[in-house]
């Protein structure tokens, strides 16, 4: 399987050149003109690496390249007309593995790109590891970067919250009543509210339940304290 670059760049003849010397090297190569529609195509398929134009229509390439940076370990190289160190400095800062100003020799960005590929693989064989991920029924826990969606959309999470959730979900179909959560989550016996244990499982289902008078996910063992159900 050929590796697959984006290249977002709004000057036709340039895509087309930077597209024609990356084929002849063996990378399968998409194009994007618009800053929306390459950050969409970013975002939403899998590319090893993106070169990335600055002045775009739509949404700039320092927005895109923050974006991209923020959601995919991918290299991203930009090329740009914009000569000034303060444009380099920010498009570095903001997560740019490289910087090309233009007019650049093709073979130039094709020895940079397979520099940046070869230093990402030996990265990834060096020890990265994939997130450790919990998903059950359209709810997905990223342990690793700590963060939780539902049905795709992230739901902004606190640190007990994410705790609580955590653990329910790593130990379903297990009743536990409140004393224990307490003591598990906030690390207390006898210090504090374990009514806190309540009003955080509240918040917890507003945020991943669909009716949080049917819960799917949490369910609460009259008496006794809560499960969660798979």
């Amino acid at each position: 399987m050929k590796t697959k670059i984006l290249i977002i760049e709004d000057e036709q003849e340039i895509a087309d050149l930077e597209r024609d010397y990356l084929e002849l090297s063996d990378y399968e190569v998409h194009i994007e003109n618009e800053g929306d529609a390459g950050l969409k195509e970013a975002l939403e398929n899998d590319y090893s690496l993106v070169i990335l134009d600055l002045m775009l229509p739509g949404t700039d390439g320092f927005d895109i390249c923050q974006e991209i940076r923020e959601k995919k370990d991918i290299p991203v190289i930009i090329v740009s007309a914009k000569k000034d160190d303060i444009d380099k400095i920010r498009g570095l800062g903001l997560g740019a593995d490289d910087y090309l100003t233009k007019p650049f020799s093709p073979s130039e960005l094709v020895a940079r790109v397979k520099a940046h590929m070869a230093r990402y693989e030996r990265l990834l064989g060096a020890g990265h590891k994939p997130n450790d991920i919990i998903e059950i029924r359209g709810l997905k826990i990223d342990k690793t970067a700590r963060r939780v969606y539902i049905d795709g959309e992230e739901k902004a999470f606190t640190t007990k919250e994410f705790d609580l959730l955590t653990f329910l979900a790593e130990n379903p179909n297990h009743v536990y009543t409140k004393d224990e959560l307490f003591r598990t989550i906030w690390g207390m016996e006898s210090i504090g509210d374990i009514a806190t244990v309540t009003v955080h499982i509240k918040k917890i289902r507003e945020k991943i339940e669909a009716d949080t008078s049917n819960p799917q996910y949490i369910e609460t063992i009259w008496g006794v304290g809560y499960r969660f159900k798979i």
